[in-house]
């Protein structure tokens, strides 16, 4: 997937901006604080609908505007030629369209343009709690699975339901399990579904990451990713949602006292982890700074390649002040691997001395752009 053209209206800091890109690797430098970061975030607007940098739209709209405007032209194999666009303003909310025709849903919009982020965030993948992991887990898959995130979606509305449930300070312990019931049933037979796709990704995506890391590491370290469940999901590559189902429903009537005290769901794919590991030693307990570091790098390299292979159109690659951590040598694995790479890529860096010495490679080029105070010229 090609992004042509991208243009920003009253988005933080860029009043208004139009910028063509370069088909394979564009580098966008300048200053801290000059708008680089605002590129690569509209884009990813654009393919996820929402911010990387930002928990709120409202936070994103320039001070001295009431709304925001995000349009980008994309060029792919299923479509040949297509416009997205973002809006959101004070009191309006957010709207989404494709070719001028607005998304009914915001989910919608997911996988219609693959993406993969690299951010100086992803050290929370490795170093903090089972959420980040669980999150970038969804999100790579609902790339690649419309049914998967319709499951998710309509997981996290049972979950919520069932909570409210629960937390009726007022109900009777009978009338709670009448009212429960046809909750527990879609709750195990939606979230069996959950289970079983995350255990198939996982066990298809453990040759990607040690692909990844190879390249990045150079080191007979190999890496590892257990997904744990509260059930056995099998030694299967795609684990079968009937059997996780069955024991799933054993686990809730298990549980239901524990759950009925605590007032909410207590099982279920929302309480899941996804633990590291390098040579089988826990990369959380055990790893160090920088092998932490290279491991979130190959996480998003091995997301990257899986893309690649699973989908019609080759991801778009945004990668957000990535070199600032990287030595040299690292620096040019990373350069390497993104000019070996057939899909575009976007890359922000404050200090362009670090990667100055690469140029063209083949059939493929680095395109470079300065950002100033929300201004984008490219370089020659």
């Amino acid at each position: 997937m090609i992004n042509t053209s991208l243009s920003l209206t009253n988005f933080r800091n860029h009043h208004q901006t139009d910028v063509v890109w370069g088909e394979h690797v564009n580098m966008i430098t300048g200053p801290n604080g000059a708008g680089k970061t605002n590129l690569i975030d509209a884009l990813h607007y654009l393919c996820m609908g929402r911010s990387f940098t930002s928990s709120s739209d409202m936070y994103v709209v320039r001070q001295d505007a009431a709304a925001f405007l995000v349009k980008g032209t994309f060029r792919g194999k299923i479509r040949s030629l297509f416009d997205v666009a973002c809006s959101y303003g004070r009191g309006d909310g957010k709207k989404l369209w494709v070719n001028d025709s607005p998304l009914e849903r915001h989910a919608d919009l997911i996988g219609l343009v693959p993406v993969v982020l690299v951010s100086p965030d992803d050290r929370k993948l490795t170093g903090e709690g089972p959420a980040e992991r669980r999150s970038f887990l969804d999100a790579l898959i609902s790339q690649t699975s419309p049914a998967y995130l319709d499951d998710l979606i309509r997981y996290r509305k049972i979950v919520r339901q069932r909570n409210r449930l629960l937390s009726d300070m007022h109900m009777h312990s009978a009338e709670l399990g009448l009212m429960l019931e046809p909750w527990d049933r879609q709750l195990s037979e939606t979230g069996s579904r959950i289970i079983a796709k995350r255990g198939a990704l996982v066990n298809k995506f453990q040759s990607y990451l040690e692909k990844a890391h190879q390249e990045l590491a150079g080191s007979v370290l190999v890496p590892s990713i257990a997904y744990k469940t509260f059930c056995d999901t099998g030694d299967k590559p795609s684990p079968d949602p009937a059997r996780i189902r069955d024991f799933y429903d054993n686990e809730l009537r298990k549980v239901s006292e524990r759950e009925r005290e605590r007032r909410q769901t207590i099982t279920g794919p929302h309480r899941d982890e996804l633990v590291f590991f390098l040579n089988g030693m826990e990369l959380r307990k055990f790893g160090s700074q920088g092998q932490h570091r290279i491991f979130a790098l190959a996480l998003k390299m091995a997301q990257l390649y899986f893309y690649s292979d699973e989908l019609e159109d080759l991801p778009v690659f945004l990668l957000d002040d990535v070199f600032g951590d990287l030595d040299p040598q690292r620096t040019e694995t990373v350069m390497q691997m993104l000019l070996h790479h057939d899909g575009q890529s976007f890359i922000t860096a404050a200090h362009p001395d670090k990667i100055s010495g690469f140029s063209a490679s083949g059939r493929h080029h680095i395109t470079s752009y300065e950002v100033s105070d929300g201004r984008v010229e490219p370089i020659s």
